[in-house]
């Protein structure tokens, strides 16, 4: 990955196109990253939540290195020329690393055998790490090249050798991701299937549009011919593309299931409104500490605490003759058991609001009556309770106003 763009030593004015294209590809993954550790405190608890995170790390400084900026900047501070080579290669070495380990972790199985895969990943690349820093040593690079390094070095002894030995070993921990994934894939479904088949087309991407390209061109300088624009031109921007489709793969099956809950909750806790409308005046839950930080399933949360507080607090209003007068109005109106029931709940609601808003006394002898939103879990009792009430249906109203009227004149 280290030499994209156009073949040219070191020095010229600007920013390579290349640069900005691999800047923004580890801009992208570092952000994944910390999307991913939003609270860190758990997240180092959970060994695929670390892998995540460094693999997707890895991936991101594997691009800031390889961008001849960086390259320059590498070997300018070491005193070594084309030093941010071995550097390049070595942390694409330890990413291809990263991303069994990630899969490893992410299929799970028994702890030990995780453990054993895990550490076999390990012994095979960390040899290889070290045997591409020892070409280098070996091998005769002095004059730097930023951006086409693999081609102009493709027939230097050790180097080449070198050059070789990293796209080897990216290409078979990208063939072992890619068969590991296919063979997941057919066992499972949904999210997992979606973000197994993203890595699969991130890796066929990686394989075609950026080590085939690499091999190509290194080949064509064995046999004397130049095709170095496979190797500056197309694999860089493969290479960004194919880790982008990958690192999503990781992460959106992890991150979804999420933020479908948040929407959820948002949508809940605005469908809650109608009901919280009515009811707040009553509710003596203790108000949470606001700001844009809290989010929509922890405002949901607070909203439905209140709510069944208020509830509570208005059960001594609740008349069971407006209740009864609403419920026989709806199902001549042709309306389900259910709906009917809830149309009738929320004529008495709203009428017990209404008299408790006006300071009226209680019933001497209240509705012992339990509300559907109360027998069941989570928000959708409330939810419907909620949507009854705006607009409340015209018989609902009519059963209402009979049943404030009664109390007033009664």
């Amino acid at each position: 990955m280290a030499g994209g763009g156009v073949g040219r030593p070191a020095g010229g004015a600007g920013v390579p196109p290349v640069s900005l294209v691999v800047y923004l590809a580890a801009g992208l993954l570092g952000l994944s990253a910390v999307v991913l550790l939003r609270r860190p405190r758990t997240a180092v608890r959970d060994p695929l939540t670390v892998s995540t995170c460094v693999s997707i790390v890895l991936g991101s400084l594997v691009f800031v290195c390889s961008a001849p900026l960086t390259l320059a900047a590498v070997n300018r501070l070491t005193g070594v020329p084309n030093f941010g080579a071995p550097l390049t290669y070595g942390m694409l070495s330890a990413y291809s690393c990263s991303l069994l380990v990630l899969l490893v972790h992410w299929r799970g199985g028994p702890r030990e055998l995780v453990r054993r895969l895990v550490l076999r990943s390990i012994a095979a690349y960390v040899p290889l790490v070290a045997a591409i820093v020892v070409l280098f040593t070996l091998g005769d690079a002095h004059t730097e090249r930023l951006t086409d390094l693999d081609t102009y070095y493709a027939n230097t002894p050790y180097v080449r050798e070198m050059i070789l030995l990293y796209l080897i070993g990216h290409t078979a921990a990208t063939l072992a991701m890619c068969a590991l994934c296919v063979k997941w894939s057919r066992e499972v479904t949904g999210l997992l299937r979606a973000g197994l088949r993203l890595i699969m087309a991130g890796s066929l991407l990686d394989v075609v549009g950026f080590q085939l390209t690499k091999y190509t061109a290194v080949a064509a300088r064995w046999y004397g011919h130049d095709l170095d624009v496979l190797s500056t031109k197309v694999a860089p921007p493969s290479a960004s593309l194919g880790a982008l489709l990958c690192s999503a793969g990781f992460v959106l099956p992890r991150l979804l299931p999420a933020a479908a809950a948040q929407l959820r909750g948002l949508r809940d806790y605005r469908r809650l409104g109608p009901l919280w409308s009515r009811v707040r005046f009553v509710s003596t839950a203790p108000k949470p500490p606001s700001g844009w930080w809290q989010s929509p399933r922890a405002r949901l949360h607070w909203r439905e605490m209140s709510i069944h507080d208020a509830l509570l607090a208005l059960a001594p209003y609740f008349d069971d003759q407006v209740r009864a007068r609403a419920l026989a109005a709806a199902r001549e109106a042709g309306r389900s058991a259910h709906e009917a029931r809830i149309a009738a709940e929320a004529a008495m609601l709203a009428d017990a609001a209404r008299r408790a808003a006006a300071r009226e006394a209680p019933l001497a002898a209240p509705s012992g009556y339990r509300l559907h939103a109360t027998e069941v879990s989570g928000t959708s009792g409330l939810v419907e309770l909620a949507q009854a009430l705006l607009p409340l249906p015209a018989p609902a109203q009519a059963a209402a106003r009979e049943g404030t009227l009664r109390t007033s004149h009664g």
